[in-house]
């Protein structure tokens, strides 16, 4: 795969997103302290077209059939946010996205699923810590439910809508163990979560609900640091009643912090 490198503008985008993240950090005198519960508005400013997560408009798009895996190297530590796409027919699709850097460190790990991978694809950003790396994705459904999946450096307005979800509302404090919801209205056609913590571990599941405890989509993340890989994903929400769920799976004294609108 031949990738061109942006350095200067995708190294700046990248100091100013940890920037963001430290500025949200420092927002208060303890930088988890609970946030006063506010309603989370069903649209923003942040319009991300359905175009950017069209995968050939990605990169190179490769069939990986069930039980089966491929993987993408990117050599630039100038560069860190990587575009990951996945989709299918219709089928449903479930696949595990893993970051590999050096021979034996796997330093980060998205499980994804989604009912329809048409209606509802996989799409998520995921940062290389500015090294040497390689994503994995390895399609653990069964043999008959092939998927499609494409990889490549993320443009710069793509790491600047990231960046942008830090400011467009407060973030809701989450402790290890809870739950927390939101809940969206039918003119929402996208809606965008990144999840981070003070560099303690992350680990968090993601669903889009539409119906009583009916998901159609859902993410599990895990990684040692979620300051240096915050999960960025970007769900298709089509039709009415559709609700975020973010469910922290860690110990109580590993908290992460979500911030969840309209794209």
């Amino acid at each position: 795969i031949i990738i061109i490198s942006h350095q200067n503008k995708t190294l700046v985008s990248t100091m100013k997103f940890v920037s963001g993240l430290l500025v949200a950090l420092a927002a208060s005198a303890n930088a988890f302290s609970v946030n006063t519960p506010s309603a989370v508005r069903p649209a923003t400013s942040l319009k991300a077209s359905t175009d950017t997560w069209d995968l050939a408009n990605i990169g190179r798009s490769v069939r990986i059939e069930g039980m089966s895996r491929e993987h993408w190297e990117f050599p630039d530590p100038n560069q860190e946010i990587v575009q990951v796409g996945i989709d299918s027919n219709g089928r449903p699709i479930e696949a595990l996205i893993e970051l590999w850097i050096g021979p034996d460190w796997t330093p980060m790990k998205v499980k994804a699923y989604t009912e329809d991978g048409m209606m509802r694809p996989v799409q998520t950003l995921i940062g290389t810590r500015n090294k040497v790396a390689a994503i994995d994705i390895n399609n653990t459904g069964p043999g008959d439910f092939p998927l499609n999946a494409a990889a490549c450096y993320a443009k710069p307005s793509l790491t600047a809508q990231r960046q942008d979800l830090l400011t467009s509302n407060q973030g809701r404090y989450i402790e290890g163990g809870a739950i927390h919801s939101v809940n969206f209205d039918a003119s929402v056609d996208q809606i965008q979560v990144l999840l981070y913590t003070d560099t303690r571990q992350l680990n968090a599941q993601v669903e889009l609900l539409n119906g009583p405890n009916n998901f159609k989509q859902k993410y599990e993340v895990f990684t040692n640091n979620g300051l240096l890989n915050s999960l960025y994903v970007v769900f298709n929400s089509p039709g009415a009643g559709n609700v975020i769920r973010v469910t922290n799976l860690a110990p109580l004294e590993f908290p992460c912090k979500a911030f969840i609108a309209a794209a």
